[in-house]
């Protein structure tokens, strides 16, 4: 792999992004690499629980506007629905049920893309300086494609960082309960494997059981269905963009980006 290392100990698969130079901004195969290595955590009898971390400052600036990766002469909405519906809604959803505990440890920024990278782990170990945002209204786009803001921060929230651009702080996102615990930076993997180590000495059916029952509440509640008609909703952004020659406001996001450090 080129842009994931995988290990596994102790019952503990650990998944980490190595792209660092690019603050883990996602590009496609960065993206595929990281889907087969959680296929490969979900398949190993011996792995009990999976860690998600980042190599770096930050866990992750999101999708890559620099990917640097073939782009097709004309650029339609069926040729973004189809990229984005398999590496962005599908990869988030099956990483959400894969049937073992999952832990994403985050520090520094978590833009965008990043969420969909942390929220679909069932706990989230949070460094004093990590910091998650969305803004891609700035694009004309009503929020990343696996939306689950509404669900992770409450409506009212949701609407704030949406409407605003502004980022989340780690004991904000503690407080709301998107974030477990928040710990200082030096001390986030260490706390986030004692964390994973006493998850896995407990009896993985019962494990399995307890996340199905928790998730099996969500859906009944209408997170799935939420997922799949906002996803939608998130489709029509990009056809109003298109019908604006060259997507303008997309190298405005690219120039916030760029800044980070």
């Amino acid at each position: 792999m080129t842009y994931i290392e995988y290990s596994v100990a102790d019952k503990i698969a650990t998944i980490t992004l190595n792209r660092p130079e690019r603050a883990n901004a996602q590009n496609g195969a960065l993206l595929d690499e990281l889907d087969a290595a959680w296929m490969r955590a979900a398949g190993d009898p011996d792995v009990v629980v999976i860690v998600l971390r980042a190599e770096g400052k930050h866990f992750s600036a999101g999708h890559d506007l620099k990917s640097g990766e073939p782009v097709p002469d004309k650029i339609t909405l069926e040729l973004i629905y189809q990229n984005e519906s398999r590496r962005y809604l599908e990869y988030s959803l099956r990483w959400r049920n894969i049937p073992k505990p999952s832990i994403a440890a985050v520090q520094g920024r978590c833009i965008s893309g990043g969420l969909l990278l942390c929220w679909p782990c069932d706990l989230i170990v949070a460094a004093d300086d990590a910091q998650f945002s969305d803004p891609v209204v700035l694009m004309g786009i009503g929020g990343v494609e696996y939306h689950g803001h509404t669900w992770e921060l409450g409506p009212r929230k949701a609407k704030e960082i949406l409407f605003t651009g502004r980022p989340v702080t780690a004991v904000e996102a503690e407080q709301v309960g998107m974030v477990n615990k928040v710990v200082p930076r030096a001390e986030l993997d260490v706390e986030t494997t004692k964390l994973a180590q006493h998850i896995a000495s407990m009896p993985p059916f019962g494990l399995r059981q307890a996340k199905r029952a928790v998730n099996q509440t969500l859906d009944v509640q209408g997170f799935y269905a939420a997922i799949q008609s906002v996803f939608d909703v998130h489709q029509t952004g990009h056809g109003n963009a298109l019908s604006v020659s060259g997507y303008p406001v997309l190298a405005r996001l690219d120039e916030m980006k760029s800044k980070i450090t």
